[in-house]
């Protein structure tokens, strides 16, 4: 079983910064893929960024290339979100997400390829 608890959302002026972070429990934690999608009101859940624990690059959605940039410290059992340059698009609630079985590896923007999710953490970009 995989808790996921985010924190640091808040409200921020276009072209600032924040960073997100999902802090998971359970032992296996360290070994998951884990995804950070956002929610926009009215519009679906879309995936942002996605990390496994060892070995290949990260994935992002084009939206974000470039301004943010997903990590990971398994010492803290942790994954983090760093956003730069936010945009009022970016506006949402983000979602921490964990990949227990592996589905993400062939679908990894698809959100129902994690089985694990966190209450998430709402993100205002003020213009």
């Amino acid at each position: 079983q995989v808790q996921l608890v985010e924190s640091g959302g808040g409200l921020v002026q276009a072209g600032g910064s924040l960073r997100l972070s999902c802090v998971a429990s359970g032992r296996a934690f360290s070994t998951y893929p884990m995804g950070w999608f956002r929610q926009a009101p009215g519009k679906e859940r879309e995936f942002v960024a996605r990390i496994i624990w060892s070995g290949g690059s990260p994935n992002y959605a084009d939206s974000v290339k470039g301004r943010f940039t997903i990590s990971r410290d398994s010492a803290r059992n942790a994954v983090y979100l760093h956003m730069n340059s936010l945009k009022p698009e970016d506006t949402a609630v983000y979602y921490c997400a964990a990949d227990s079985k592996g589905h993400s590896i062939l679908a990894p923007t698809t959100s129902s390829s994690y089985d694990y999710w966190g209450q998430g953490t709402q993100v205002t970009v003020s213009s």
